[in-house]
């Protein structure tokens, strides 16, 4: 991966991430752009402003730290809005039908395709507030493939997704008591076969890790041939695909 400011002509249609802080990102690519999870934590300062342009915004679970600026967003940018069936139209808060995916949005398992940017929502194991708790796997038109699991804890079926879809950068909790902590995250990666790792979810509130730390020697205990790639909130990063 490259910082954007160090990115040649040749490298103008990689896939960007920045991360918003927690578990808050926006992935761009030749103009299409899809926001996850903005919860824009007061103490980062950011605006909805500052997230500039959205096609496409994405929920993983009805937590006033996942929903966030979500409707704002969309007010603001004309972005849909996607969300599993029973949390969309309530995330929408009072968007119209047409601006959200489906009209009521989607279901696990299911795929839905908006502005050349794929996403195929997949469980999670956590609690929410209405529908139910999920994570996204999304390919953007370069052909990057990113996993954002939400808030769940390691499972089995990780490694099914990995075989299906590739993936090439995942984006995990490690934060630990509302999340799978260092050493699940860690076991993750393996289940996934994921080439890069973004460490999300810690740092926001005092119960969580504070830092990346413990995850990174945990994944080096594993020996895995996936990088950790730890990022400053409001850091943009370019991610190349390899091998496709």
């Amino acid at each position: 991966m490259t910082d954007t400011a160090d990115r040649s002509h040749e490298e103008i249609l990689m896939s960007d991430i920045r991360w918003l802080g927690h578990s808050a990102f926006k992935i761009s690519c030749n103009g299409a752009h899809v926001v996850i999870d903005p919860f824009l934590a007061p103490q980062l300062g950011f605006t909805v402003a500052d997230v500039g342009h959205a096609d496409l915004v994405l929920v993983t679970h009805d937590h006033g730290d996942h929903v966030g600026a979500a409707a704002d967003i969309c007010q603001a940018t004309g972005a849909m809005l996607g969300a599993v069936v029973g949390t969309a139209h309530k995330a929408a808060a009072g968007l119209p039908d047409s601006q959200i995916l489906n009209g009521i949005g989607f279901n696990i398992g299911g795929t839905v395709t908006h502005k050349g940017i794929s996403v195929t929502m997949t469980q999670a194991f956590h609690t929410s507030d209405s529908g139910c708790p999920t994570g996204y796997i999304v390919r953007m038109p370069d052909g990057l493939t990113v996993y954002h699991s939400g808030d769940t804890c390691v499972f089995g079926d990780m490694a099914l997704w990995g075989q299906l879809y590739h993936i090439d950068v995942a984006l995990l909790p490690i934060g630990g008591v509302f999340t799978m902590d260092a050493p699940q995250a860690a076991l993750a990666c393996k289940l996934l076969g994921c080439k890069s790792v973004v460490p999300m979810h810690w740092g926001t509130f005092p119960v969580l890790a504070q830092n990346t730390k413990a995850f990174e020697a945990e994944l080096a205990k594993l020996d895995l041939p996936c990088a950790c790639v730890t990022m400053e909130p409001g850091q943009t990063l370019s991610f190349p695909v390899e091998g496709r």
